[in-house]
């Protein structure tokens, strides 16, 4: 790699070029090893490979809901290496800026680093450029940093992120998802993903309406995790012996704002409190026409 001497040392000429509004690309051109994905990772299946990717912690489920000026993302805790319960208290919803929010299900060491590398490229931009990244541009560059991950997730490592956040020019909650190829794909109204999806988007269909407000949707997607959770082994419950809650988050014009551990304890207390009283949990209000 060039370099040229600053007085003190021999630098990398990459910090001599135009400044790069991509933090991954200036990773890219200064140290790609340090990438995600692109660490030439090799697992060969007739060296117990695919029991190594098995046994590393993966996480499940997460739901996201758009509410009035706004979206609410929520995740379980529990984290499964196989069948067995790897840890209980594993956080999957983070703040990525301001005005958005992360999760992740897959591996979650692999997650956890996309994660932090999507956070400062976040910032990265916004202290080149002097501006924010729109929405859409945001959902993109997540896109982008997925599919660089695909030499990996094709020999198990995988990681697919739920992206949601405010639009400031369209002033309302928008939410996507992606696949190991990267994507983005816009879901609307509700969406979830991980091992206990198709039981937490169930819920949502019975227990989601439009124009929602925050509480409200908060409160139906706890309702979601508890259907996955019970019908999922992957996914976990509100444990009310160790006081370990759902992960949930509100993003509105206002900005990001995580529950605090009580407000999410007096949410899960209600829903279970509730799941006394109807097991199957609250019955959808059929309307005509």
């Amino acid at each position: 790699m060039a370099a040229y001497f600053d007085g003190k040392g021999w630098q990398p000429a990459v910090f001599l070029e135009p400044r790069i509004p991509s933090f991954t690309d200036f990773l890219t051109s200064y140290s790609p090893d340090l990438l995600p994905g692109a660490r030439g990772l090799s697992l060969p299946v007739m060296a117990g490979g695919s029991d190594v990717v098995k046994d590393l912690p993966h996480a499940t489920t997460l739901v996201a809901a758009a509410c009035d000026r706004g979206v609410v993302v929520a995740g379980d805790r529990r984290a499964t290496a196989g069948n067995m319960i790897s840890k209980r208290d594993v956080e999957k919803v983070f703040r990525s800026d301001e005005f958005s929010a992360i999760g992740m299900a897959g591996v979650a060491s692999i997650g956890l680093e996309f994660i932090r590398l999507f956070q400062v490229e976040l910032e990265h931009y916004e202290k080149m450029e002097g501006r924010s990244l729109s929405l859409e541009g945001k959902a993109n560059r997540l896109g982008a940093m997925v599919r660089g991950n695909l030499g990996a997730a094709m020999q198990g490592l995988a990681m697919i992120p739920l992206f949601a956040g405010y639009d400031e020019e369209k002033e309302v909650g928008r939410i996507f998802s992606y696949d190991v190829a990267g994507g983005p794909y816009e879901e609307y109204r509700f969406h979830s993903i991980g091992s206990g999806s198709v039981f937490a988007k169930s819920s949502l269909k019975k227990l989601y309406s439009d124009g929602m407000s925050a509480t409200d949707a908060t409160l139906a997607c706890v309702q979601a995790l508890y259907d996955a959770a019970d019908d999922d082994s992957a996914t976990g419950g509100p444990d009310l012996t160790r006081r370990i809650f759902p992960v949930i988050t509100i993003i509105t014009d206002e900005g990001f704002r995580r529950l605090s551990d009580a407000e999410s304890a007096e949410i899960a207390q209600h829903v279970v409190d509730e799941r006394m009283r109807l097991p199957d949990g609250p019955l959808a209000t059929l309307r005509n026409g």
